[in-house]
């Protein structure tokens, strides 16, 4: 064996260097994944878009967007700009204008993709979510220092659109028959599901059969869980099946008291979401320290909400007892979800049983929700099966929580400045009748209140005595002595024009009854009437031990409104007191209706 000659040391001259090699962009390839700061990766693959100039650089400006300190901060948001930016491609390949890189884009080519959407049949506000994508984009390929882009296009990246925004139509909120259905169900479904927890099914059958379901249950007392492939399970599997025993749900009942099941979790997130209002996306973050702060029968629940930059951690007390509570439904999902996650390792509270393996998070589909609907049978207010959307969820806490405030703005606006209330879960679809109906009502009440009599208290009495024509617009002055003197009395009150009414035909007596005076414009109260306005009063009150409260209310509701809110209060308390006094005195004519004289 010969030893190896020791070699020379390489030199290069220096002519014989090449040029200096710049400093490498990581950010040049087309298939590339961006890291989100919430939510994990992207992978984006833009090895097919032509041409290849402007791809790289639209690339480069997406992973620039999502990069720790970019706008794009959630996986998911990332992923639609991904999806979009083909089919800006795709538009300036039809264009056939020989565009190789930024520098031949032209601020045509931006209107003319406007339109290009447009003529696809979107809609202005679909439209406008896709635009916006694209000219991010591209104002983070202007925005970069060896960027070439023409002066009409650095002027048209300064709007989205010359047309007007459109707003979206906002996501409506079930109706108090839906919620009630899906809170019904959901409180059923939740109650049997932490009831099968621990409790194992009795096991019926001969040696083989009970020594092959043990195997089994080791399998997932050791691991969490066993999979199809395992002989333990296909030992068992074929055992029941020769035998005739149920097969086809196998494997979920297998693991149905150790870990929650794909079914459980649209049950739970519908009773969560409806107890608490918490975004679909937020219930799906929750963690297993969400927990904190007890306080009388409440708790905090922290949480995550991503779209709000800045403020992404919030909190919201809720109530805390038993599963039926927000907080004592949290807490139970810990408790219930321990095993799993020793096999799952994570902090995210819905660890479930999918698909053989266990699972950290929800990946909602959306055929899981529609197939719990239809076991339970849920219908919307046409009698239709519900399609049941879980992100509608909030919007129906948040109208039913508007419906019991009574539109109160001050206390429905929890978590929420007054005007985003108003403007987002106010003046939603499902609460226009209530809106509808409240101005209804308060137009009512101004023509109600402008056919009301006319109050005189013994001081505006005497003022009408003395200046006659104060009284004008209402009776004329010659006229106050004859009203006042009692000479143009009806039984509640005087009237300045009996053969005059509102309600009937000029010249023909007035054709209501007597309680109708208190809607009519010609009435005229003074305290010489207190008397027979307490006595008919006296009798409104006696009868609802006689009728039912909606009957009473459809009768007497309001009249009895009218002289308790309005005529009442319109004379002091020492009159009043001296008419209650003349009535038990001397009791005022009696002019009342069959049943009163009965």
């Amino acid at each position: 064996m010969t030893r190896p000659r020791r070699g020379s040391r390489v030199t290069f001259t220096a002519e014989e260097a090449g040029p200096s090699i710049g400093p490498v962009d990581s950010v040049t390839g087309l298939r590339f994944i961006i890291t989100a700061q919430n939510g994990g990766d992207v992978l984006v693959d833009y090895t097919a878009l032509q041409p290849r100039r402007l791809a790289l650089a639209c690339a480069r400006a997406l992973r620039h967007l999502g990069e720790p300190g970019g706008s794009l901060t959630v996986r998911s948001t990332i992923k639609a700009y991904a999806v979009i930016l083909p089919r800006f491609f795709a538009y300036l390949a039809q264009t056939h204008d020989g565009i190789d890189g930024p520098e031949d884009l032209r601020a045509g080519h931006l209107d003319g993709f406007e339109a290009w959407l447009e003529a696809e049949g979107l809609g202005r506000t679909h439209l406008f979510t896709v635009l916006v994508k694209v000219v991010a984009v591209l104002r983070r390929v202007a925005a970069e220092p060896d960027a070439r882009i023409s002066a009409d296009v650095r002027e048209r990246l300064r709007y989205v659109s010359a047309k007007p925004f459109e707003q979206a139509r906002p996501r409506d909120a079930y109706s108090p028959l839906v919620a009630r259905q899906l809170r019904d169900a959901a409180r059923v479904d939740i109650e049997q599901l932490f009831r099968r927890f621990g409790k194992r099914s009795a096991v019926e059958g001969d040696a083989s059969l009970l020594r092959a379901a043990a195997a089994v249950e080791a399998v997932i007392g050791e691991h969490g869980r066993i999979g199809y492939a395992h002989p333990a399970l296909k030992s068992l599997y074929f055992i029941r099946k020769r035998r005739g025993l149920p097969i086809s749900t196998l494997i979920e009942d297998l693991h149905a008291p150790h870990h929650l099941l794909v079914r459980d979790l649209p049950p739970l997130l519908v009773l969560l979401s409806l107890e608490t209002g918490l975004e679909l996306e937020c219930c799906k973050t929750l963690t297993i320290d969400c927990l904190r702060n007890p306080s009388a029968g409440t708790i905090e629940v922290t949480y995550l909400k991503r779209r709000a930059q800045g403020a992404e951690h919030k909190s919201l007390r809720v109530r805390d007892g038993g599963i039926g509570t927000p907080g004592g439904l949290i807490r139970r999902l810990i408790e219930v979800t321990a095993t799993a996650r020793r096999h799952c390792p994570g902090d995210n509270l819905w660890v479930h049983f999918c698909n053989g393996r266990l699972r950290s998070g929800i990946d909602h589909r959306q055929a899981v929700t529609d197939g719990w609907t239809r076991r339970h049978a849920i219908v919307d207010d046409d009698g239709q099966p519900l399609r049941l959307l879980l992100s509608r969820l909030r919007k129906t806490n948040k109208a039913l929580w508007y419906r019991k405030t009574e539109g109160h703005m001050a206390r429905f606006a929890v978590g929420h400045t007054v005007e985003v209330a108003a403007r987002h879960y106010a003046d939603i679809p499902s609460l226009r009748p209530l809106h509808e109906a409240a101005v209804a009502d308060a137009f009512e009440e101004v023509v109600a209140a402008a056919r009301a009599p006319t109050m005189l208290s013994p001081e505006r009495e005497a003022d009408w005595r003395a200046t006659p024509e104060h009284a004008g617009g209402i009776v004329d002055p010659g006229a106050v002595a004859t009203l006042l003197d009692g000479d143009q009395d009806v039984w509640l009150a005087s009237c300045a024009g009996f053969h005059a009414s509102p309600h009937g035909e000029p010249g023909e007596p007035c054709p209501q009854p007597f309680w109708g005076c208190f809607d009519c414009g010609n009435a005229v109260i003074t305290a010489r009437k207190l008397p027979a306005i307490l006595a008919f009063l006296a009798f409104v009150e006696a009868e609802r031990e006689g009728l039912a409260a909606p009957d009473w209310q459809a009768k007497f509701g309001h009249v009895h409104a009218r002289i308790t809110r309005q005529v009442l209060p319109a004379f002091s308390g020492t009159v009043i007191a001296e008419a209650r006094a003349t009535l038990g005195i001397t009791p005022p004519s009696v002019y009342l209706p069959p049943e009163a004289r009965a």
